[in-house]
């Protein structure tokens, strides 16, 4: 790889590293795990760069190829994906920023969305993420239309598990 391609591709990392630890987050429920899919993520990210055309944001690419590498590890290794407990985080935001109205409908959103399998809670991921039907289904390599039927269906399922 050219040393120009190298910097463009480091540059960009940095700038968006931020996609990849929410990704992470998201399929992980330790430290040590997170970090390895953080590492496993950047290696994938490295090796399909030089074939990164640039017909989408590289934010989007990024999505793209973060979530199918963390579906892709945690379903070869046949073993259910354990996210962390919302209880576990420590928020570093003021109390008064904070009430617990909000508090515990994150909670309970949180515990619905940990219901959903991997698609689904990619799908809600990038949707809270507030990315358009466009972006997700570029994203998720689906069309437009079924973006929007599958997070309709999961509306409906997580309706059903936050009142049952």
């Amino acid at each position: 790889m050219s040393q120009s391609l190298e910097h463009s591709f480091v540059e960009q990392l940095e700038a968006n590293q931020n996609i990849v630890h929410k990704v992470c987050r998201l399929y992980t429920n330790n430290q040590d795990a997170h970090n390895d899919l953080f590492q496993e993520i950047t290696i994938q990210l490295w090796k399909a760069f030089p074939k990164f055309r640039g017909d989408s944001k590289f934010s989007t690419w990024m999505y793209r190829v973060a979530l199918n590498t963390a579906i892709t590890l945690y379903r070869k290794k046949k073993r259910r994906i354990k996210t962390q407990e919302f209880e576990s985080i420590e928020f570093k935001i003021k109390a008064e920023e904070y009430d617990d109205t909000e508090e515990q409908q994150l909670k309970l959103l949180y515990n619905a969305v940990k219901e959903l399998n991997d698609i689904e809670k990619a799908l809600v991921f990038l949707y809270l993420e507030e990315k358009n039907y466009k972006e997700i289904s570029e994203t998720m390599g689906i069309s437009e239309v079924n973006a929007r039927v599958k997070m309709n269906r999961i509306k409906t399922k997580l309706k059903t598990i936050l009142n049952p």
